[in-house]
């Protein structure tokens, strides 16, 4: 037998059958589309948090003044730590695997704030100009303050997008003043909207920047703390791999400034936003995983089916078989029709819900995500395994019947009787 005429007999015969043809591909096709969605909707969720993660800062750690809970070098437990302004140089000189280590300042309570239109109530908040960079500030007017606006203790003011709402309406704040407890505050530009899903201290739209140094001049912290003080460090690593050491540079350095262990970490608490996210993306990658091997499953039922319709259609076709077989027509021949027919069911069905996938993911991401999810994202990694998986369960399937089918001793199957 000619090709041609081979593949047209596996259509024909295909074509004969078709509701369980189409129930088989069905399966398959299932089976497929349940491996790339379920990938693709893990995938969405881990970049969407990665991506909301980013507005709190990439790769920050923040940096908590506590109480001491363990003694060193004969002071008692329980004793407040406060940090200071001083300790900046000494971190930023020996902290070797941090890029950034720069105080914030914030205050919120008794705090008048309005402009020449409106009164609001907001935290302000003064670091040093890197802060901006460090926490995701991206500018939508004008521009952040700058290191002429920190040394020249000028009142210069950076507004969160709701803050300048509420303050000025729908006019231009730029070059307008703000009055903190009647200090007057010029705004120098205001914030891109962002949203947020986690914070230390509130939501950046709804406040008020400003350079640390006039910060700590016009509203320092107040007794039983020091003027000197501040209330956190922003911290971020050299590189993802040395955040770990970064981590532990700090807490060395302010232990030996400020006299505690440096592994109590009540004294220290450090909110460590790089292992939050490898922990969620632990999270995220163990149910995509999971998802995965649901789809997995269903792929390799699908291949079931194919082997029993297969399995069906040799002993429905004994006797055409012993027929072809008394004619003289070799196994291998038998062997190759069988098998033809099994891959084609398999990767027709296969190649559909690849189409399916990928096509349902495109469809999906035109719609509005809600916040947080970015959408159904199809990894190659996944595209890969399906097909990979698709090619496996195709040759097993068709092996087994092809096998049996080119087996068939001809004399008995001219004896066979469907049904029998």
């Amino acid at each position: 037998m000619i090709r041609s005429d081979l593949i047209r007999d596996v259509f024909r015969t295909l074509w004969g059958h078709k509701l369980r043809t189409f129930l088989t591909m069905f399966g398959i096709a299932w089976g497929i589309v349940s491996i790339v969605l379920m990938v693709a909707a893990g995938e969405g969720l881990r970049k969407g948090q990665e991506e909301q993660t980013k507005t709190l800062g990439k790769d920050v750690m923040i940096a908590f003044h506590g109480r001491t809970s363990l003694q060193a070098g004969g002071t008692r437990a329980g004793r407040p730590v406060h940090w200071d302004i001083n300790d900046v140089p000494v971190m930023q000189r020996e902290a070797i695997d941090c890029e950034d280590a720069i105080p914030e300042l914030e205050q919120d309570e008794d705090l008048r704030i309005h402009s020449n239109y409106n009164a609001a109530a907001f935290t302000v908040t003064g670091s040093f100009p890197r802060f901006a960079v460090i926490r995701s500030l991206d500018v939508a007017r004008g521009r952040f303050y700058n290191w002429d606006d920190q040394t020249n203790k000028r009142r210069v003011a950076f507004l969160g997008s709701d803050a300048a709402k509420q303050l000025f309406g729908g006019r231009d704040p730029l070059g307008e003043n703000v009055y903190l407890n009647d200090f007057p505050y010029v705004v120098i530009g205001v914030m891109a909207t962002k949203k947020q899903d986690s914070s230390y201290d509130g939501w950046d739209v709804n406040k008020i920047f400003v350079p640390f140094s006039v910060m700590q001049q016009d509203f320092p912290n107040k007794p039983p703390q020091i003027e000197e003080s501040f209330d956190q460090w922003l911290i971020t690593p050299k590189s993802y791999e040395q955040h770990e050491a970064c981590k532990r540079e700090v807490r060395a350095i302010l232990g030996r400034l400020h006299h505690f262990d440096p592994n109590d970490k009540e004294a220290c608490p450090i909110w460590d936003t790089v292992q939050e996210a490898k922990a969620f993306r632990q999270m995220t990658d163990g149910m995509k995983y999971f998802l995965g091997a649901v789809g997995v499953v269903t792929l390799f039922l699908g291949g079931l089916g194919v082997m029993n319709v297969m399995m069906v259609s040799v002993r429905e076709r004994t006797r055409e078989i012993g027929v072809r077989k008394a004619l003289g027509a070799p196994a291998h021949t038998i062997l190759k029709q069988f098998f033809i027919e099994a891959v084609l069911i398999a990767c027709i069905s296969g190649g559909m819900g690849l189409a399916i996938a990928y096509g349902l993911c495109f469809l999906v991401d035109l719609l509005p995500m809600p916040d947080f999810f970015a959408g159904l994202i199809p990894t190659w990694e996944s595209g890969t395994l399906a097909c990979g998986l698709l090619g496996a369960v195709a040759v097993l399937s068709a092996l087994y019947p092809a096998r049996k089918a080119a087996s068939i001793d001809p004399i008995e199957a001219l004896r066979f009787e469907a049904g029998g």
